[in-house]
């Protein structure tokens, strides 16, 4: 690696302004790019925090009643794990215990995919190289990133403080909510962008800045797990940004000084990318990659083989993150009478969720339904490759050897139709385990969760269908996929807590599938979902074959 930038000759990058110069009109072109991408992922943070808060409000409409809840759910080491710690029982309390974390999860993950985009993307296409020619400076693309995510952020964070106050959890716990959320974010834009300086691989950017915010996750819920002392912090929390945002405590005897923290991490970081970026190539990061061996395996012979090894990887993180998830949701199930207790609004809500074949039953359905419900982001992620290698390019020599498309997709959908049944399987195995064990019923519990988790796939793969006929058929609008799966499951996800009509939960592939276990299985959808699922993959690599690569 050299460590001589391109624009180190050039004499006016030795002034500060020029180094910033171009960054407006960058700044305008990523946000036109974004004009999509940015109002969904704000929407779907305040649509989480909003309708929980909503669901709260009708559920518990009495101070008594919320007491009641918040005491039952503060003494499960479990939830504290899941959810964090409770601090106070008002409405926005409980809202920002049950989602706050998860909103802030959700801006720090649009901060990363943001940051990669505008940069580290930009300069392994090409694109870069082209704009630095023109009057652009060399830190403006690395400030544009960090203003469109900032951007974001804020409006996260605004509309979430503005649409709690107009539910009436107004006051300073709704700013500071808000602010959380949005400081949470930068932070984790910030170490995005470092990341983005020290790889020279946009998916390896991405992975890297993911398991960041995984780690971070992690060490929040076990420091919240551990912290069984009312009004304290565990010392676990202070090492990761979620655990800052929760340590505002929102509705909570408010913070403000912690908010400070995320912010310095920003800045910290922020100033180390801007350091980092005049001392590599364009192009370049600072661990490149290691050259691989002179011949390929003979795994690596087909379709089927380059696509396992592009995708194993992302389908490993993706089936641990399920083990662990259904370990965590089998271990709750077992508890959910406690849980519920006498409250007839909770238990009715789970029933809307789960079914009405029993509480125990029906707390196991809604959380079968949502590992459902993340696996379809797996499934058309795996088939959005696709388009990935179809733009980066490194499509196009593998098909100009004897290799027809059908073949080259085929590699991919494999993985995307084979990988999302196994995931769900291994987190339906882990949730079976460990509620079986709980209920000491191991050998009746573990086949009924298992059944139901794989109830789930023909709704998955009809998402990996119509990723599938987007990438064939209209492969411009690739991108939009993540939205129409994004509309599905906050449909599947907060529409039984709304109470949404009928007609407007079956516009979901899951509104469709049996509340199972326990409730009664009709073949119907295990045919149709599936049948539909192959007319869209049938349909897009139709397409495929005769559309031009890089459409």
């Amino acid at each position: 690696m050299s460590a001589v930038s391109p624009y180190h000759a050039h004499p006016r990058a030795t002034r500060r302004s020029d180094e910033l110069a171009g960054t407006g009109r960058l700044l305008r072109l990523a946000l036109r790019r974004d004009r999509v991408m940015v109002p969904v992922w704000v929407f779907a943070i305040a649509l989480m925090v909003l309708g929980t808060a909503d669901s709260f409000k009708n559920l518990y409409d009495t101070a008594a009643e919320r007491a009641d809840f918040a005491r039952d759910m503060s003494a499960n080491g479990s939830l504290r794990a899941l959810y964090g710690v409770l601090y106070d029982d008002s409405l926005g309390g409980l809202a920002t215990w049950r989602v706050g974390g998860y909103a802030a999860v959700l801006a720090g993950v649009m901060s990363l995919v943001i940051v990669v985009r505008h940069t580290r993307e930009e300069e392994e296409s090409g694109r870069q190289e082209m704009l630095s020619s023109a009057m652009v400076g060399r830190h403006a693309p690395l400030t544009c990133a960090l203003l469109t995510a900032a951007v974001a952020d804020v409006a996260a964070g605004a509309l979430v403080a503005l649409g709690m106050a107009a539910l009436g959890a107004g006051g300073g716990g709704a700013v500071a909510l808000g602010l959380s959320v949005a400081t949470t974010g930068m932070a984790f834009a910030g170490l995005a962008v470092v990341v983005c300086q020290l790889t020279e691989n946009t998916r390896l950017a991405r992975g890297l800045s993911g398991a960041l915010v995984g780690l971070a996750f992690a060490l929040r819920g076990a420091g919240d797990a551990a912290q069984d002392t009312p009004g304290t912090t565990s010392p676990l929390s202070w090492f990761t940004p979620l655990g800052w945002a929760a340590s505002v405590r929102p509705y909570g005897d408010e913070r403000w000084w912690v908010l400070l923290l995320p912010l310095l991490l920003a800045a910290v970081a922020s100033g180390t990318a801007y350091a980092l970026v005049g001392r590599r190539d364009l192009g370049a990061g600072f661990f490149p990659p290691r050259p691989g061996p002179a011949a390929a395996g003979r795994s690596l012979g087909g379709a089927f083989g380059l696509a396992w090894r592009l995708q194993r990887g992302t389908l490993l993180g993706w089936a641990l993150g399920f083990a662990l998830a259904g370990a965590v949701f089998g271990s709750l199930a077992n508890g959910a009478d406690e849980l519920v207790g006498d409250n007839e609004s909770t238990r009715e809500l789970f029933e809307r969720m789960g079914g009405q074949q029993g509480l125990a039953d029906a707390f196991l359905a809604s959380l079968v339904t949502s590992l459902g419900l993340l696996c379809a982001l797996y499934a058309t992620g795996a088939v959005l490759r696709l388009r990935g290698e179809e733009t980066g390019e490194r499509a196009e020599p593998l098909l100009a050897l004897p290799l027809s498309r059908l073949r080259w997709a085929a590699g991919h959908l494999l993985i995307a139709f084979a990988g999302s049944a196994a995931v769900l399987a291994v987190g339906g195995t882990a949730m079976g385990l460990t509620y079986g064990l709980a209920a000491d019923d191991l050998g009746g519990q573990l086949p009924r969760v298992l059944g139901a988790a794989l109830a789930q796939v023909p709704a998955v793969w009809t998402f990996a269908g119509l990723a599938t006929l987007i990438v064939g058929a209209l492969p411009r609008l690739a991108p939009a996929t993540w939205g129409v799966v994004g509309a599905c499951i906050a449909v599947g996800w907060l529409g039984p807590a709304l109470d949404l009509p009928r007609a407007v939960l079956n516009l979901s592939p899951y509104g469709h599938l049996p509340k199972l276990p326990g409730a009664d299985v009709s073949a119907a959808p295990f045919v149709w979902l599936p049948a539909l699922a192959t007319a869209f993959a049938v349909t897009g690599l139709a397409a495929l074959r005769r559309r031009d690569m890089g459409a």
